[in-house]
């Protein structure tokens, strides 16, 4: 049985860059190569892609060069069910034309995205587009997702447990800052989180305790996004993080983990930096696994789970991430990743599933969905056209438009 082309997309215009690099890498690593032909698809900082044998390696990216033997240009032919990879020879001399060469055919692809441009759903169109099986959650649930405001207020409608919050544009703040932090002391008591709608690993963040610091946490975050979420905080909240992996109601959920850093809340440096150099994403995170929460609340966060991953029409491996009250019984959803750091595997290997075998359980995921969809009827035929006639435009000869 021939090999499943599988391309590995990551990277692009966004400032999770570099985090994407690292779990696409990771996931490279653990593919198994019995199953598949691993095709990498590098999108570099300024939208160019790329593929080749280099890009399997951390330290092609340290700079990368896109001149290197082995990486190769190349865009993705949009006709569907065509899933090529093509690459433009120039003609040689003045007089020859140029061609595009198939570089390699994709069966499936593995969105490795975080934040812009690949989580928010916009590659999910090019993908449905092109007519590619893909791993990842679909169109709406991936940009719902994203937004942090629309996450937000697509859980509220859902009924579903979360902080009390507003948002900001950056043209309210810059027309006058006072009475936009007049509105955040208005409706929510110190400490908030100030982040950016469209943003994620943390860039961005920061928690305000007073007047000065919302000042500054505004700007931090307007520099990144001209949309903010600002959301009431917690006195040291506890944070748990579940994953589910599933589709279309065969869905299941991990362990839950607590990471255990000790800051009031994880900025990128607790995410991504420290003690490993990076080299090891989400993974190299210290954490609790499983959550010492007792059995009960594991299991209430776990079906709550469940149902949030049902009504966002989830598919693939996501996490969802909470915020447990110290003083409370309550919790509440902090986020739902689409595409989580390193696709969350180390909650799925605590779980008994090996990072290759999630890799095998995302690609059914995919191909289940595209056989689906493969059963809508996308033609509706009717007389309609028999009975057209185009006039001219208007002021032009040839008279009206006729319908």
């Amino acid at each position: 049985m021939s090999k499943i082309q599988l391309g590995v997309m990551f990277g692009s215009r966004t400032c999770e860059h570099e985090v994407s690099i690292i779990s696409a890498v990771q996931l490279m690593r653990n593919v198994n190569r019995e199953k598949y032909d691993v095709i990498p698809v590098y999108i570099s900082q300024k939208g160019e892609w790329f593929t080749g044998e280099p890009l399997l390696d951390i330290k092609t990216y340290t700079p990368f060069d896109p001149y290197k033997k082995g990486i190769v240009p190349v865009h993705l032919d949009l006709t569907a069910g065509s899933g090529a990879l093509l690459h433009y020879v120039p003609a040689k001399g003045l007089l020859g034309g140029g061609k595009e060469e198939i570089v390699a055919r994709l069966d499936c692809v593995i969105p490795v995205m975080h934040g812009l441009h690949g989580e928010d759903g916009s590659l999910q169109g090019v993908l449905e587009m092109a007519g590619l099986p893909y791993t990842s959650t679909g169109v709406t649930g991936s940009a719902v997702g994203m937004d942090k405001i629309t996450m937000k207020r697509f859980f509220r409608g859902c009924g579903f447990p979360i902080l009390p919050d507003c948002a900001m544009t950056r043209a309210e703040f810059e027309q006058d800052a006072d009475q936009a932090m007049d509105k955040v002391e208005g409706l929510l008591p110190y400490p908030v989180f100030v982040k950016p709608a469209c943003l994620g690993s943390s860039i961005g963040v920061s928690r305000a305790d007073d007047r000065a610091k919302l000042k500054e946490a505004l700007e931090l975050a307007f520099s990144y996004d001209r949309r903010v979420l600002i959301e009431q905080g917690l006195d040291k909240p506890i944070e748990v993080n579940c994953s589910v992996l599933g589709f279309d109601g065969e869905r299941e959920a991990s362990v839950l983990e607590m990471p255990n850093s000790g800051a009031a809340f994880l900025d990128f440096s607790e995410k991504y930096l420290a003690g490993s150099g990076g080299s090891k994403g989400m993974a190299s995170l210290k954490r609790i696994v499983p959550a010492p929460i007792g059995e009960e609340l594991t299991k209430t966060l776990q079906d709550l789970s469940l149902r949030v991953f049902d009504a966002m029409d989830c598919k693939g491996v996501v996490r969802i991430d909470y915020m447990l009250d110290r003083h409370s019984d309550n919790y509440y959803i902090t986020e739902i990743n689409t595409i989580p750091g390193s696709l969350a595997y180390y909650l799925w290997q605590e779980s008994g599933l090996k990072y290759s075998q999630l890799i095998d359980r995302m690609v059914d995921c995919a191909m289940k969905a595209y056989q689906e969809k493969e059963r809508n009827s996308f033609a509706f035929h009717s007389d309609i056209l028999s009975g057209v006639q185009l006039g001219g435009v208007k002021g032009a000869k040839g008279g009206k438009l006729k319908l």
